[in-house]
């Protein structure tokens, strides 16, 4: 690709960001040692408070969106990378502090790339994204600390949601029975496709209860925090663990440490942000291996980047179900 291409570029005007599609050159793109010619990248909820300009995302102007992309080296001046490596870039400050995945090309860190395993296509990929990698982050953590299949059920909050979306597909294949939380009734189907064998509302989580109510889970996977997070913690049985990824539903913790002193609850946080490399390649190895193709395609709905910044407002709005993929080249 030689000329200008198409970016997502988000400008401050008059105290507010403003995003678009403008042109740029590689002569603009940002210093790094690995130029990629990206074919996808995705909409998750971060992206969304980034081009609407609803959260305070954007660290400086002007910056390019897109806190993940997947594409192919074009030039690397690093020795872990050649013309013709398929890579996956996540988090590591993208569409906050340095320019991200909503552009045709970008220069990149070495450090923050990782190898795209065969058995995904680039399109599979950022299907995954974020969401998926931070959902299997949160799988491993909770196996880590001993959750396993075949223990009481385990609870996934924000079910239809992209982190929720593979949580429930994940941890259905590994063996697990999910319930899935979701305030949506007609997103059902689509969770028990995923593999959800029960239901819980996401209105009953949010209600103030017990700081210590039945056991019920063994585990779970949380994006949602605040009250839900707290209810969640509260039916945790003895020695189970919460894995605990986002806070669409508020960065307070208004429980007390009950869980955490008389039932050895765990709540592990997970950060997906600025996991070490090794970390970022187990989690891309298992999810090529542990989650369904066909849960891929199901979970999957792919945007031109010409229309994201109109989609954008849907996610804040809990009106997207699953993974948007954005194809960059449209």
């Amino acid at each position: 690709m030689s000329g200008s291409f198409n970016a997502i570029v988000i400008e401050e005007v008059d105290g507010k960001s403003r995003a678009a599609v403008k042109p740029l050159t590689v002569d603009q793109l940002p210093a790094g040692d690995v130029l990629v010619d990206i074919a996808y990248s995705t909409l998750n909820y971060k992206d969304g408070l980034a081009l609407t300009g609803k959260g305070k995302i954007v660290r400086k102007f002007p910056m390019v969106g897109g806190i993940d992309l997947a594409g192919t080296v074009a030039e690397s001046s690093h020795p872990d990378w050649k013309p013709g490596d398929k890579v996956i870039v996540n988090g590591w400050g993208l569409s906050e502090r340095f320019w991200g995945g909503y552009s045709q090309r970008m220069r990149l860190k070495a450090e923050w790339l990782v190898r795209l395993p065969a058995a995904l296509s680039e399109k599979q990929a950022m299907a995954i994204g974020t969401a998926g990698y931070t959902a299997m982050l949160c799988v491993m953590a909770l196996e880590h600390h001993g959750v396993k299949p075949g223990d009481r059920e385990v609870v996934v909050t924000g079910a239809a949601g992209g982190v929720g979306s593979v949580a429930v597909a994940v941890l259905a294949k590994l063996g697990f029975k999910v319930i899935a939380a979701t305030g949506r009734a007609e997103t059902h189907d689509y969770l028990k496709s995923l593999g959800a064998s029960g239901f819980v509302t996401r209105d009953e989580l949010a209600q103030k209860g017990a700081p210590l109510a039945s056991e019920r889970w063994a585990g779970g996977v949380d994006s949602v925090g605040g009250q839900t997070l707290v209810t969640v913690l509260s039916q945790t049985a003895w020695g189970g663990a919460i894995a605990a990824c986002g806070l669409a539903g508020g960065a307070d913790l208004p429980g007390t440490v009950l869980p955490f002193i008389l039932r050895s609850v765990a709540l592990l946080g997970v950060d997906s942000v600025s996991a070490p490399r090794a970390r970022r390649e187990a989690a891309w190895v298992r999810l090529a291996r542990d989650l369904d193709p066909t849960k891929i395609e199901a979970i999957t709905t792919v945007e031109p980047m010409s229309n994201i910044i109109a989609v954008a407002p849907d996610i804040l709005a809990g009106k997207v179900r699953g993974r948007v993929v954005v194809d960059v080249n449209r």
